[in-house]
């Protein structure tokens, strides 16, 4: 058992979460019993996880996907409104991380995939403020695009859209979970084999085929999914908290 602040000050340094100019707060974003014995880790903090966070008896959840996230109605109504009033009525904290948990070189989404895939990485990029959060690195050995789309299917239980380019094998990737689509650009001007993200727009298989990179998309849940376990398994080894991680499918 640990204190739910001293909880949220180790998280918000180990992931260095002040040097993000994010789109939503990040760490403590709901406050709930002062003690956190049981953790629930999650994506999004969904109606659905929030049920199962209660059914378990959890004190805290931990997601990547939280709320208040800019430029969105701030009124407590509706569906958020519901979502409040269920973490509130059981006492249940809420605490978020976005782009510091994509970042994280170890327990960080982008991380956690290369893991998985067998990607080396060798370096960062990405646009915007703050650390870069997207990854460049090496597949080796080199593999054929449709062994690299099996490879990926297999891994996160669920197909890619794959673009084809011009390589026979690919050996150089760059890579940025979840709705990382608009750095494809950046990613071509690295000269990689292929790109890998979560998400497509209409206009990023227009970049694929015109500079010949491969893309892959391969679903933004299903790219995220890996960060928040493994930050979720680190704080409860670090404080001796039970914990679990609830898989809500969302096929994005």
């Amino acid at each position: 058992m640990v204190a739910l602040l001293e909880l949220v000050s180790y998280t918000d340094r180990l992931l260095d979460s002040a040097a993000f100019a994010d789109y939503c707060p990040n760490g403590l974003q709901v406050e709930g019993r002062a003690q956190v014995r049981r953790l629930i880790s999650g994506v999004s903090a969904s109606r659905a996880l929030i049920e199962a966070g209660i059914a378990a008896g959890a004190d805290l959840l931990l997601v990547h996907h939280g709320y208040f996230w800019k430029g969105e109605d701030p009124r407590i109504t509706g569906m958020k409104r519901a979502r409040l009033a269920a973490l509130l009525g059981a006492q249940m904290s809420l605490m978020a991380y976005h782009l510091p948990l994509d970042a994280h070189p170890e327990l960080g989404n982008n991380a956690q995939l290369a893991r998985r895939l067998g990607l080396e990485v060798a370096g960062r990029f990405g646009h915007g403020p703050g650390p870069a959060v997207g990854c460049r690195g090496r597949l080796e050995p080199g593999l054929a695009p449709a062994v690299l789309a099996q490879r990926i299917t297999e891994v996160l239980g669920r197909a890619p859209l794959h673009v084809p380019g011009r390589a026979d094998s690919i050996r150089t990737v760059a890579w940025c979970s979840g709705a990382a689509q608009s750095y494809i650009e950046e990613a071509a001007a690295l000269g990689v084999d292929a790109y890998l993200t979560g998400e497509v727009s209409e206009s990023t298989v227009h970049v694929a085929r015109e500079t010949g990179m491969h893309f892959f998309a391969a679903g933004h849940h299903a790219t995220e999914r890996y960060g928040v376990q493994a930050l979720g398994a680190h704080l409860a080894g670090r404080f001796s908290l039970e914990h679990e991680f609830v898989d809500i499918d969302n096929p994005a």
